[in-house]
């Protein structure tokens, strides 16, 4: 039995990592990202590239429609598009604010919305666990940090879905998850400045960023069996920089 696995963001640093660790693992890959470049056709190898706009419910709706007729089934949902506006408090323009949050949280909502009740579809004796893993941040917890608070209050607000789906639908067989990594090397590095990167990548308690690869492996673990009996929780990332 194959088990289908929707990746958003896929054609970003992080989503390609995460995509290419559940392929590794034997899933069957649909990532999902509002456009890919020109050189991504040779991703097809570990999936099935959709395109559409995360933000628009309707869309988001058809689409899922679609990957449940070809594919007969959704067992796991990565939402992992997202990315990081920098303007600063209290000049954040309204616009800005609006598709931050629209493209951080909204996406993430709309997906969970579109996805759930495919999930909850099942034959007769199938018993899997399905699973729904959000990319939140650490920025949602850590106020040392460079990140704006609309950046803060998108994965804040993930994270408030992540545990009110996990309780609603644990009885349905349903596991939904944060995992909230910290400085983790992808080309949103490149929205801050030399200076700021340099002291947030000091922060760490290695000296040194995360990288996706590390990411996508406790993606795949929440994907596996392991992931059967962890839900609601937010699993924050950092090399233990804020332990006390």
């Amino acid at each position: 039995m194959d088990r289908i696995a929707v990746v958003t963001g896929a054609a970003g640093g992080m989503g390609q990592a995460i995509s290419r660790r559940l392929h590794q693992d034997g899933l069957t890959v649909v990532g999902i990202d509002i456009r890919w470049g020109a050189d991504d056709d040779r991703l097809s190898d570990i999936m099935t590239c959709m395109t559409a706009d995360l933000t628009d419910q309707g869309a988001v709706a058809s689409l899922f429609e679609t990957i449940n007729e070809i594919h007969g089934r959704i067992d796991v949902l990565v939402n992992n598009a997202g990315t990081c506006m920098m303007s600063d408090f209290p000049t954040i323009p309204e616009d800005e604010f609006r598709q931050q949050m629209a493209i951080n949280f909204d996406s993430c909502f709309h997906c969970c919305q579109a996805a759930i009740p495919f999930m909850m579809k099942r034959q007769s004796g199938d018993d899997t666990v399905r699973k729904i893993i959000n990319i939140s941040s650490n920025g949602a917890y850590n106020f040392d940090v460079f990140d704006p608070p609309h950046y803060r209050a998108s994965k804040a607000a993930m994270d408030a879905l992540t545990k009110d789906l996990a309780r609603r639908y644990a009885t349905d067989r349903i596991s939904v998850n944060s995992i909230a990594p910290a400085m983790t090397e992808t080309p949103l590095f490149n929205v801050v400045s030399e200076e700021v990167l340099a002291k947030a990548i000091s922060a760490m308690p290695h000296g040194t960023a995360m990288q996706p690869s590390q990411i996508a492996a406790w993606v795949g673990f929440l994907a596996g069996d392991g992931g059967d009996v962890c839900s609601g929780n937010v699993i924050i990332l950092n090399q233990g920089r804020d332990v006390r």
